[in-house]
């Protein structure tokens, strides 16, 4: 077996590129673990982009075309308590802060066989996509995601791993899910 490449943000672009979803241009095959990531990529990602709930990001092979990975990104706000917008050095009087959220991530199982770290540049790439909205559009402090533990209990370990923690204000409610954030520029 052949060793998996390392993807990072360096080095990225010379296996793949990010563009944005188009139904008429999604190739039929692409596979992950969790067959609802599956159905959501086929089924649920166009509706939700035609309706403007969900942008959808295909990161595709550059040598075959294949998609490797996808996020459907949306805007967020997330409730943080006093404490925590204290870590955050955020001293503002309501308790919502804006944020991007990564609703779903999902990598092609073939993809991650040949590659190691695409759901870590996904992530890298929704940060980008964030900056550019606050350097243009509006404002978001944080990353968050709703981490699938009904799904994957390794998920935790995985966005802990790329800097997310969680948020106090909401976890507990629903045990699917575990709330996390990221601050963007800490």
């Amino acid at each position: 077996m052949s060793k998996r490449v390392r993807i990072t943000a360096d080095n990225a672009e010379k296996y793949f590129f990010l563009e944005p979803f188009d139904h008429e241009k999604t190739a039929v095959i692409f596979s992950c673990p969790i067959n609802e990531y599956n159905e959501w990529l086929f089924q649920d990602a166009s509706r939700s982009q035609k309706d403007h709930i969900a942008k959808t990001w295909l990161l595709r092979e550059r040598s075959t075309g294949k998609i490797a990975a996808y996020m459907s990104l949306v805007m967020d706000a997330i409730k943080l308590s006093f404490t925590e917008k204290e870590l955050h050095n955020l001293n503002y009087p309501f308790k919502t802060i804006p944020a991007m959220k990564i609703a779903k991530l999902a990598v092609d199982c073939g993809s991650s066989e040949k590659y190691k770290g695409i759901g870590s540049f996904m992530i890298e790439a929704a940060i980008g996509k964030a900056l550019v909205c606050n350097d243009d559009y509006c404002a978001a402090r944080f990353l968050t995601v709703d981490a699938d533990i009904e799904h994957n209990e390794g998920v935790l370990a995985f966005y802990k791993k790329n800097g997310f923690i969680l948020n106090a204000e909401l976890s507990g409610k629903n045990r699917k899910t575990i709330s996390m954030r990221k601050d963007i520029y800490g």
